[in-house]
């Protein structure tokens, strides 16, 4: 089956859901709950749903039978306890004056994923394609893709259906969340859901609901800047550009064909793009808040991209950390957070290390981590292919920091700490776990270190246990040091499990 026609089944089947249940005046129950899904085992599990106000409901599966009684505004819920992992399909059953069936449920690992790009980037996109195509008949892992856009509201449900990992299916699931969970899989030998709720080109303003965020005081010179660009975009001057450049075009892809050279890139709506964006808060409300309460073990995060231009970088650091905690807060669970520290690429200016840095501070937060990849990005290539390593980096943590199984190493090593010591500067590691050392062998790149005159100069480094020593010949009594501080660095420490150290300074200097 081809990606293409994987996509319409899997937007028609949600919207024929979707409607279906829309259409009961009865009970039902939101699109998450559909066949093929996977419940969380371990935990309680909320199933909710509507019926009519006073209607006993009841919810049945693995001999487990609970029930609720809707109120004024229909809505209803129950908690299951906790189910054990099993790999046998069962039937969740909802009872009123109706009946529904959702068939072939698995119980296991339930992790959301979502972000921009790179997280909705899917299978058929990375790298040997054919090779990880003929290897996923995986019918114990499945992926409900969210395909509801932006809203200006938080809505109740969404679209989007459960799809069975398969040949015929896999080449849309999200590739990070795939490779991700496959290693889990492989791992704990239990049945795995993936929920991907990503869109491409979103900043994390349109992910965070926007009442907290007006409610945040380190967002409000955020705000002041966003007001103003506002008062810049004139949607019809936008739209009377966009048509002139499209008619251009058209008539250069009738030239390039003529002459058989390769086709220009289309030109992009300004308006479309903003509404596929949403506003503040507009894709959590339609593609996050209808997943809540969903019983997941813990949620991974791949964006970024969109927050690196000057205005907006010096913010996601608060942004991320707001995510997190108000996602959590919503839930009533504080889960495990992990995120993909942004690859190395080139892109002139300080967004990307300014990004990458705020995602090295949210790791304060309480169960959270970071897959470092400054090491597998392409240099021209936004979207890089391999996957495969960045799922796997991912699950090294959720592993050992989630579901207690040793792993040789569940981080790249990082930052802990520094000291002066006369004309040399001792920085200190966590995650330097079978010792640190330079990549290949070779000498420590990506080093550099300033006195107080602020110059950035090339540092003399040299490894002792998990510490790097730095100095330089130029300066007598350093102050400060920066790894890996470029968009795209030249840069090779990493740990004995062959895992690259995290971009960082000590310094605080604009």
């Amino acid at each position: 089956m081809k990606s293409s026609q994987a996509l319409r089944i899997l937007a028609l089947a949600g919207l024929a859901i979707f409607q279906s249940h829309a259409a009961r005046a009865d009970v039902r129950l939101p699109a998450i709950f559909s066949d093929h899904a996977v419940l969380l085992s371990g935990a309680a599990v909320p199933v909710w749903g509507w019926a009519d106000a006073g209607e006993k409901v009841e919810v049945s599966i693995a001999g487990q039978t609970k029930s609720a009684t809707p109120g004024a505004d229909g809505k209803w819920m129950v908690k299951l306890n906790a189910l054990k992992a099993d790999a046998k399909p069962q039937e969740l059953t909802v009872k009123g004056r109706n009946t529904v069936t959702v068939k072939d449920v698995l119980v296991g690992e339930v992790w959301l994923g979502s972000g921009q790009s790179n997280m909705a980037f899917v299978v058929k996109s990375a790298k040997d394609f054919e090779k990880e195509q003929a290897a996923s008949d995986l019918p114990q892992m499945r992926m409900f893709t969210v395909i509801s856009g932006a809203s200006e509201k938080a809505e109740e449900n969404c679209q989007g259906v459960w799809l069975v990992c398969s040949p015929q299916t896999v080449s849309v699931f999200s590739a990070t969340l795939f490779f991700f969970g496959r290693e889990i899989h492989k791992s704990l030998g239990v049945p795995v859901g993936l929920i991907n709720s990503s869109v491409g080109g979103t900043p994390i303003e349109s992910w965070i609901a926007s009442e907290a965020q007006h409610a945040s005081p380190e967002l409000k010179g955020f705000f002041e800047i966003a007001k103003q660009t506002e008062k810049k975009f004139d949607a019809e001057t936008a739209k009377a550009e966009f048509e002139k450049d499209l008619a251009k075009w058209n008539e250069d892809v009738k030239q390039a064909r003529a002459e058989k050279k390769p086709l220009p890139k289309k030109p992009a709506d300004p308006v479309a793009l903003r509404a596929r964006k949403g506003n503040v808060g507009g894709l959590f409300n339609g593609k996050i808040a209808p997943l809540i309460p969903y019983a997941i073990r813990g949620a991974l995060w791949y964006q970024g991209e969109a927050n690196t231009t000057p205005e907006k970088a010096p913010f996601y650091e608060h942004q991320l950390a707001l995510l997190v905690t108000d996602w959590r807060q919503r839930w009533g669970s504080e889960f495990p957070f992990a995120w993909v520290q942004l690859p190395n690429f080139t892109r002139p200016g300080e967004g990307w290390p300014l990004v990458r840095e705020a995602m090295l501070k949210t790791m304060k937060l309480p169960k959270t981590g970071m897959a470092i990849t400054i090491d597998i990005g392409e240099q021209h290539n936004i979207h890089p292919k391999n996957k495969q390593e960045v799922g796997r980096r991912l699950s090294l943590w959720a592993l050992s920091s989630v579901c207690g199984k040793k792993v040789e190493s569940a981080s790249g090593p990082l930052p802990a700490g520094h000291e002066v010591k006369g004309d040399k500067i001792v920085l200190k590691f966590s995650h330097a776990d079978g010792g640190l050392a330079a990549r290949g062998g070779d000498a420590l790149r990506g080093f550099m270190v300033a006195g107080e005159d602020r110059q950035w100069k090339p540092a003399a480094t040299h490894i002792e246990g998990d510490t790097v020593i730095v100095c330089s010949p130029e300066i007598a009594k350093p102050v400060a040091v920066r790894y890996a501080w470029q968009d795209w660095p030249e840069c090779n420490l990493i740990n004995g499990a062959g895992l690259p150290a995290s971009p960082f300074r000590t310094d605080e200097w604009k």
